[in-house]
């Protein structure tokens, strides 16, 4: 189970009206750390993917997300819990970190 691609358009489908947890992972290209952490969220996708869909979104392409949930640094994670954000963390962090933080938000 890959990470799923959100945008603008389809975030309120995807993220706040999913019939279960969500963790939106704002991104962009140009982002080292973001990239970094990728293959972490695929892997953890696969782990998880039964509690919690794991989902990213590119900030260059889609706008209006980061604004409306200020994000001001990437990556920035954010787990949605019946439409809205439980909980959040900024920065890149080993998948054990990630993993973790995810089990203690559901």
């Amino acid at each position: 189970m890959a990470t799923k691609k959100v945008t603008d358009s389809s975030f309120h489908a995807d993220v706040i009206a999913a019939d279960k947890p969500v963790v939106v992972d704002f991104w962009a290209e140009w982002c080292g750390p973001c990239k970094m952490i990728g293959p972490s969220l695929e892997e953890l996708s696969d782990e998880l993917g039964e509690k919690v869909t794991i989902a990213k979104i590119n900030i260059d392409e889609n706008p209006d997300a980061p604004a409306k949930y200020g994000v001001r640094g990437i990556p920035t994670m954010i787990l949605f819990k019946d439409g809205a954000p439980a909980s959040t963390k900024v920065g890149a962090a080993p998948k054990s970190q990630l993993k973790g933080w995810i089990e203690g938000a559901l």
